[in-house]
């Protein structure tokens, strides 16, 4: 009697594709920023649908929220959120000064994300740094500390600005309803 061998059918897996989201963030309001940030937008959303390994899960930006506090920042929650639910995979990122300006919230942020299951990668555009490498901890610190001084430095630099100006009696406020001052004819802020 002749031996007979059921061959099962073998159905070739699709490759699943990553779910991959970008994050966009500037801290004023005007409207060359206005600009960039819908540039942002446009050139993340283009490129995530462009690519035929990648699922489009959105662009979250944030517009004039300063990158200081992540808690103040809706859009870049909403994106924590959703890796949480799974809903991500890898982030997109201009820059580690656009994710954050506070190296705090930076490393945790990063460690959360990397600590999810499954972890949840972010790629820094400009840096050229991918934190599913982690050889890149230390340099990642170091960049996040930088991006953290400078809006340190800018902040110091326009609350000087402002006093010079106040005191020379240049700075542009309302005195109207200023008590006790006016303005001269040079445009001058006096005392009464």
């Amino acid at each position: 009697m002749r031996k007979v061998s059921k061959i099962e059918p073998i159905f070739p897996s699709l490759p699943t594709r990553k779910k991959v989201a970008a994050y966009a963030r500037v801290s004023m309001e005007t409207e060359r920023l206005n600009h960039s940030l819908s540039a942002q937008v446009s050139y993340y959303s283009n490129l995530i649908q462009s690519n035929p390994e990648w699922e489009y899960a959105g662009v979250y930006a944030d517009n004039a929220v300063t990158g200081t506090k992540s808690s103040s920042r809706e859009e870049f929650q909403r994106m924590l959120s959703d890796c949480r639910k799974g809903k991500i995979d890898l982030i997109l990122t201009k820059s580690i000064s656009r994710f954050g300006r506070n190296i705090v919230d930076i490393l945790t942020t990063l460690r959360t994300l990397s600590d999810l299951n499954p972890p949840v990668a972010v790629n820094f555009e400009s840096e050229g740094i991918n934190t599913s490498d982690g050889k890149n901890k230390l340099i990642i610190s170091i960049l996040s500390a930088l991006a953290e001084l400078e809006s340190q430095q800018k902040s110091i630099a326009i609350k000087e600005g402002i006093r010079y100006r106040m005191q020379e009696g240049l700075y542009k406020y309302s005195v109207k309803n200023t008590i006790g001052y006016y303005r001269d004819y040079s445009g001058r802020v006096k005392i009464e």
